[in-house]
């Protein structure tokens, strides 16, 4: 992309509920356009298949490592033409979402994306933002939008000191506030407070009739002070088992080509997986 393709675009919306800074190049503003035109006709009374249509029109999508972490501050960062595993989550939900509630403007997709992507809804500066998975999981249930269905499927509560980005401070640059370090720390503080809950590994595949297509997978790890390192959308193909849609880090958004537990069996570090059904 040419320098001048990349400037960014930044807007300002007085409209009470929506960010105020938004980062979003023309490009992505155009994209989001275009993606509002793809997508209609493909909701469905299961939001589930919705959810999976929606973000099967993601495939190819190049996936890019670190793509909120732009400027000096906090923005609502707008970008469909390069997805790390957690946006493109956030995208496909709030597409599919807008889908639902009969929504087609670019304004609605601003305020929709911003109250999946920040605690309560409200962007409210870098700690603000849902940086661990767990944490995700936990304020989206608690504004209605999906449900963590983990239990329910025969996983069980785990208890784990989560303090992964305090301990490595020098991998994120808005760490070096000290305000953001402290509100970062708060974050973790309330997730060691609460239990996690993670159906494992080993119980993953007599579980799997359990999953159903559009329900959000969080692979857990063993890593120490982390909760969750990748995350995705299950999808039930041809073969009848349950795949991984996702933004894979070998390249772009992709399905999978083997069954999520044999995917999972390539991870060294998987403990196992957090299921959420959105609502």
């Amino acid at each position: 992309m040419k320098k001048e393709l990349a400037i960014v675009l930044i807007l300002v919306f007085s409209v009470t509920g929506y960010a105020q800074n938004i980062t979003c190049s023309p490009q992505d503003k155009q994209a989001v356009e275009e993606k509002i035109i793809e997508i209609d006709g493909l909701l469905e009374k299961d939001l589930g298949k919705t959810i999976v249509s929606v973000g099967k029109t993601f495939l190819g999508t190049p996936y890019v490592a670190k793509t909120l972490e732009v400027g000096a501050e906090e923005t609502l960062v707008i970008n469909l033409h390069g997805l790390d595993c957690t946006t493109f989550v956030e995208n496909v939900l709030a597409f599919s979402l807008m889908l639902k509630n009969e929504k087609t403007e670019f304004e609605d997709f601003i305020e929709t994306l911003e109250n999946i992507r920040y605690k309560d809804g409200v962007l409210d500066g870098y700690a603000s933002r849902l940086h661990y998975f767990s944490e995700w999981i936990r304020n989206n249930e608690t504004k209605g939008l999906l449900k963590d269905i983990t239990a329910e499927i025969g996983g069980k509560e785990i208890k784990k000191d989560i303090d992964f980005m305090s301990a490595h401070r020098e991998l994120y640059p808005f760490l070096r506030d000290q305000d953001n370090f402290q509100k970062i720390k708060a974050s973790e503080d309330y997730l060691n407070n609460e239990l996690i809950c993670v159906l494992a590994q080993e119980d993953i595949a007599a579980n799997e009739h359990l999953i159903h297509s559009g329900d959000i997978i969080a692979l857990t790890t063993s890593i120490k002070g982390l909760d969750v390192t990748h995350t995705g959308i299950a999808t039930r193909e041809k073969d009848g088992r349950i795949h991984l849609l996702h933004a894979s880090t070998v390249g772009e958004v992709v399905i999978s080509d083997v069954p999520l537990t044999d995917y999972l069996k390539k991870v060294k570090s998987n403990t196992g997986i957090m299921v959420a059904r959105p609502l």
